[in-house]
């Protein structure tokens, strides 16, 4: 996958915890940070004038994403959620993204594992899915 296409991927990611963060009754919670490894939370993300971040080589550890209200952040990418739809413990989204060069509108559907774990599935492809930990407050 390119370089511009995980952008897209991880600010889509970001946006669908956004919409979990919307403090409906039963909605699946995505606010937070949140890395493929649990592990690597320190080098994914960093903490600079109280404000999060990225660090500077975070894609080499996985990289991860930011929810922040309706806001999902990547490294490259930052989306608004403008559509979400909770089914249990399934989150489907709909978010605007921009990068540098580009707008575009990306659907994300999530399923939360665990209160600090969650899973992106790719509807059509069953057996696809990539798990993300929420990295403990820094």
């Amino acid at each position: 996958m390119s370089g511009f296409g995980k952008s897209v991927v991880a600010v889509a990611l970001s946006m669908s915890a956004i919409f979990g963060s919307t403090g409906r009754a039963g909605a699946v919670d995505l606010n937070g940070a949140w890395a493929t490894s649990a592990d690597q939370c320190e080098k994914v993300f960093t903490r600079e004038g109280g404000k999060l971040g990225f660090a500077e080589m975070s894609e080499v550890y996985g990289g991860g994403f930011i929810v922040d209200g309706d806001q999902l952040i990547g490294k490259f990418a930052r989306c608004k959620v403008k559509a979400r739809k909770d089914n249990g413990t399934s989150v489907n989204l709909i978010a605007a993204c921009a990068t540098d060069i580009m707008l575009s509108s990306v659907q994300f559907s999530v399923k939360a594992l665990d209160a600090d774990s969650i899973a992106r599935l790719f509807p059509g492809m069953e057996d696809m899915e990539i798990r993300y930990h929420r990295c403990p407050s820094q």
